[in-house]
């Protein structure tokens, strides 16, 4: 039978599966029952299954058949998706926690209670956030670089909130939008949700590579770039402050967007200044409270010029009408009395100790990242498929993500993303071990 028909049947049940068309639990016809119905040899057949079987898809029971499997996750893969198990090890998402964070939670629920402005919290907020909030965002941004007034600054119900009423805000569906050919998965989610075309540009190992983009821009009609300078999501790199400056005069030449993402930016105290604080009156900054303090704390924020003020705020009014206020003012407490500053250091400090475990176990596997991040990223070598290796890692009850969710174009690379930050160290370095022994058993074509 031609690869190109076998993997025709191999790729229709998978898709089955994925759809939930198939669920978990049905049972697939037998062998010789597959093969009359796909005009298949029996050999055939059965490799179809050790396919599926090798994908994490299926799984036979001797003496029963072939069953579907319960997946874990959703299709993907990837950190867009949300592991099911309660025992698994979590090494796609990142919630990065350090001691003492829900006891901070009480003590500060407890100052709220006793403050006179309670009943207020219970009322509608300003769409953007009270103005004594958005000032002390506005102080907050300052420690990092970039200085802008209150009333600059709009509080939003995280980062992700704060990246979909700005496209909202400024961007029209079929506009085009240039980003990293791995980039970060909500983006893409978000444009799709909003009709924008994202396009991908190559990067050399230090942002985007300014003569693709530049090429880019003289041959469509792009109108925003979306960036991560500042500890990249999944590459982790930092632009050098000369990059800052091309990709700043390349948006002021062609009269681009420039769209700021900076969730992980806290992570490098020494990194350049934001393009936010080089192009003030073209950069929408975004960024929050989810990695820097907790994820639950959903609250994010946005620095704007000031003709788009009205347009974002507008914005949240159409999605959420105004912030939170209970958590706002949680948030706003914390960065006014050293809370945030204090848990930033800290969790510096414990990504740098997570990824020093990581490089000790995954000594000789060429992983790229930032030394102060919460994930790697793992080219793997084309024997090696990322698929597998998230199957069979699966097997092991440990949940990593392939390529597919951070690639903004039609090119996967064949590589993983491991998340650091959501196990406490013990648990990290058992499962970077096995990490290492699925890849190494792959690599050694053990599981063939």
């Amino acid at each position: 039978m031609p690869r190109a028909r076998y993997k025709q049947v191999v790729d229709a049940f998978a898709a089955e599966i994925r759809s939930g068309a198939l669920r978990p639990g049905v049972r697939l016809p037998t062998h010789r029952q597959l093969a009359t119905q796909h005009g298949l040899a029996l050999a055939t057949a059965t490799r179809v299954y050790a396919e599926l079987e090798a994908m994490g898809l299926v799984i036979g029971e001797t003496g029963r058949g072939t069953f579907v499997r319960e997946t874990l996750m959703l299709p993907g893969l990837g950190v867009d998706q949300q592991a099911v198990a309660g025992d698994m090890v979590d090494l796609n998402f990142n919630y990065p926690s350090v001691p003492g964070q829900a006891d901070l939670l009480r003590t500060a629920l407890r100052q709220l209670a006793a403050t006179g402005d309670l009943d207020a919290l219970l009322r509608y907020q300003p769409h953007g956030g009270r103005p004594h909030e958005r000032e002390a965002v506005a102080q907050h941004l300052a420690s990092r670089g970039l200085r802008v007034d209150g009333a600059n600054v709009l509080i939003v119900d995280g980062a992700q909130h704060g990246l979909a009423t700005t496209a909202m805000a400024l961007l029209k569906p079929g506009e085009v939008v240039a980003t990293d050919a791995l980039t970060y998965p909500g983006i893409k989610v978000l444009a799709e949700s909003l009709g924008l075309e994202l396009v991908p540009v190559p990067a050399d190992g230090e942002g985007p590579d300014m003569s693709a983009l530049e090429m880019l821009c003289r041959k469509r009609r792009v109108r925003a770039i979306y960036a991560q300078p500042t500890v990249h999501n999944p590459l982790g790199w930092v632009m050098s402050l000369q990059r800052r400056n091309e990709l700043v005069a390349l948006a002021r030449k062609h009269e681009l967007l420039l769209i700021e993402d900076a969730p992980y930016a806290f992570l490098d105290a020494n990194a350049p200044p934001p393009l936010a604080a080089l192009a003030p009156e073209l950069v929408v900054y975004v960024s929050g409270f989810s990695k820097s303090v907790a994820t639950g704390l959903r609250v994010g924020f946005l620095a704007a010029p000031s003709r788009w003020i009205s347009l974002i705020a507008r914005a949240i009014r159409a999605t959420t009408w105004n912030t939170p206020g209970v958590m706002t003012a949680i948030a706003c407490s914390w960065v006014e009395d050293g809370t945030v500053a204090r848990l930033e250091l800290t969790k510096r400090r414990d990504a740098m100790s997570r990824q020093a475990i990581a490089a000790e176990t995954l000594q000789g596997l060429d992983c790229i990242g930032h030394p102060a991040s919460y994930f790697l990223w793992a080219p793997l070598p084309e024997e090696v498929r990322a698929e597998r290796v998230v199957s069979k890692l699966l097997e092991q009850r440990i949940s990593v993500s392939t390529a597919e969710p951070f690639s903004a174009g039609v090119h996967v690379p064949n590589a993983i993303r491991i998340a650091l930050g959501s196990v406490g160290v013990d648990t990290l370095r058992a499962a970077l071990t096995t990490v290492r022994d699925v890849l190494e058993d792959q690599a050694y074509g053990r599981f063939s």
